[in-house]
């Protein structure tokens, strides 16, 4: 959505300071589509003596060699009215096959009036996914997605959790001891993923993105415990 005056004032002092301060570093590549829900097209409002329109907008990114690798085409403000990305866009004629990424800004630095990604080349940058504007009805069905996710990982690892007891009912001492054992790890990786989830949909539809990573990494552990107490 598109922020007003005031908050696009804030927004250019915040990516003046994160350009100033940056230090190197190289080039990220990702590996699915970047999706960011707020942006700003253009402004001609200074601030601290900067314009996002004449100083930031439709201009060139060079590497650390002074070889052109992209040009700025908007800026991403997240919902607490910082900037977290600079969409560049690569490539192309006349905006025909260009190809838009999302460079988060803290890569991105201001050296003598020119805007340098240390590290980048032309390739890496088209190398990065492609990045596309959310909408409300797309970021829901993706959460609804992924908490569906990890809602089945959770199940299964219960499941696996359940089996694993009635094998320990059954057997030997020696046996037992080593089941119970991956029942206790199974059990815990079950009530981390579970808590990570709660937090996540605990929270607001548009700060559940905070919790993803975390969720992910708890699901992932459950899923390869689950593999193992299955397998």
């Amino acid at each position: 959505m598109k922020k007003n005056l005031s908050s696009v004032a804030l927004a250019a002092l915040t990516v003046v300071g994160a350009l100033c301060i940056a230090g190197p570093v190289a080039a990220q590549v990702a590996g699915g589509t970047t999706t960011v829900e707020a942006s700003v097209t253009e402004s001609t409002k200074l601030a601290m003596g900067w314009s996002v329109k004449k100083t930031l907008m439709g201009k060139t990114i060079y590497n650390d060699a002074g070889v052109k690798v992209g040009k700025v085409e908007d800026l991403i403000i997240s919902p607490d009215k910082n900037v977290s990305y600079v969409i560049v866009g690569a490539g192309g004629f006349v905006g025909i096959g260009r190809h838009d990424v999302a460079i988060p800004v803290t890569q991105i630095q201001d050296k003598a009036g020119k805007l340098v990604m240390a590290g980048a080349t032309k390739d890496s940058i088209k190398a990065m996914p492609t990045f596309t504007y959310a909408t409300a009805t797309t970021d829901t069905t993706r959460r609804d997605a992924f908490v569906a996710a990890a809602d089945k990982d959770i199940v299964d690892g219960k499941a696996a959790v359940a089996s694993l007891e009635r094998k320990a009912g059954v057997a030997v001492a020696g046996a037992k001891s080593k089941i119970d054992a991956d029942i206790t790890a199974l059990q815990s990786d079950v009530n981390s993923a579970e808590t990570k989830l709660s937090e996540m949909k605990q929270a607001t539809a548009v700060r559940w993105k905070e919790f993803e990573a975390d969720v992910s990494a708890a699901t992932a552990r459950l899923r390869k415990s689950t593999e193992k107490a299955l397998g």
